[in-house]
């Protein structure tokens, strides 16, 4: 009784896992192009505290209010990164999950010589996998990435800052 109703709440979870799996896929390629598109235009501004053309988010917000605090900007650069941070920490998990649900009903196909039923449990719980470890590939290395340049940034309006006091 009990491993029937535990098996049937796992069940519960597949489509919405799978859906969950499939928004962060998405989501990972749709910050890899914004990735590439401020890659393009870091290339083509320099990294100038007096007169960015925009790339930097962390120089703009400095720019608005040269009064703000460092640790205001690292918040903006945290705040910046946590989806990124997020999907590549969680991706992984919600493979996992999205792995071993349908296998429960993959190995009951199989016990029920239902090679088709078990085949199709494993293309589901293969893809999931997949596609969760595609996303938090994508997303933890644009991540770590714009951590530099944000670290870059910060940097570049600290030097500024102790420039215009001394």
């Amino acid at each position: 009784m009990l491993d029937t109703t535990m098996y049937n709440i796992a069940q519960l979870f597949l489509m919405p896992i799978l859906f969950i799996i499939l928004l962060m896929f998405m989501y990972a390629f749709f910050a890899l192009g914004a990735f590439i598109f401020e890659a393009l235009s870091r290339r083509k501004h320099t990294l100038d505290v007096q007169k960015t053309q925009g790339a930097y988010s962390l120089v703009r917000l400095y720019q608005k209010n040269k009064n703000v605090s460092i640790e205001k900007l690292e918040l903006h650069a945290h705040k910046k990164l946590e989806m990124l941070r997020s999907v590549s920490r969680v991706a992984p998990m919600f493979g996992l999950i999205g792995t071993l649900i349908p296998l429960g009903p993959a190995l009951k196909a199989l016990s029920h010589g239902n090679i088709q039923g078990m085949s199709e449990g494993f293309v589901i719980a293969f893809s999931a996998v997949t596609l969760g470890l595609i996303a938090a590939s994508i997303t933890y290395w644009i991540a770590n990435i714009k951590k530099r340049w944000y670290a870059d940034e910060l940097h570049a309006i600290e030097l500024k800052r102790a420039n215009h006091v001394a």
